[in-house]
């Protein structure tokens, strides 16, 4: 019984838990980032920018033998989704930036204190 009950125990906790929905959420977010890239960005300013290069069809370069096109391919891609989701998460924390609260007054001990301090003041100016 010892077992089932720490694999419960495991299985169960809050952060084993947030861990697979965090996975879950973040497979169904990169298939919209992956998306808004490919349908997107890529047909509207990817294509016109590679044709006005002269390489409409990247992933087919290549040079004895290795295909250095599919690597550039790829790199592309990942600039185009890191700067889509650069831009999506600058997005979200600007929409939950939280105001800082404004800073609270001196404590009964500092208050305290300064009292002190100016009446060691007063004393040694007389």
């Amino acid at each position: 019984m010892g077992f089932i009950k720490e694999f419960k125990d495991f299985a169960f906790k809050g952060n084993v838990i947030d861990l697979a929905v965090g996975v879950i959420i973040g497979g169904a977010f990169g298939k919209i980032v992956s998306s808004l890239v490919e349908d997107v960005i890529t047909p509207l300013l990817l294509n016109p920018a590679l044709k006005a290069a002269g390489a409409e069809n990247i992933s087919k370069l290549a040079w004895n033998g290795v295909t250095y096109g599919n690597f550039l391919s790829a790199l592309i891609s990942f600039l185009c989704i890191a700067m889509v989701l650069f831009w999506i998460i600058k997005g979200a924390n600007k929409l939950s930036k939280k105001e800082d609260p404004a800073p609270a007054g001196p404590t009964a001990d500092q208050q305290l204190l300064t009292e002190i301090r100016d009446l060691l003041k007063s004393k040694n100016n007389i």
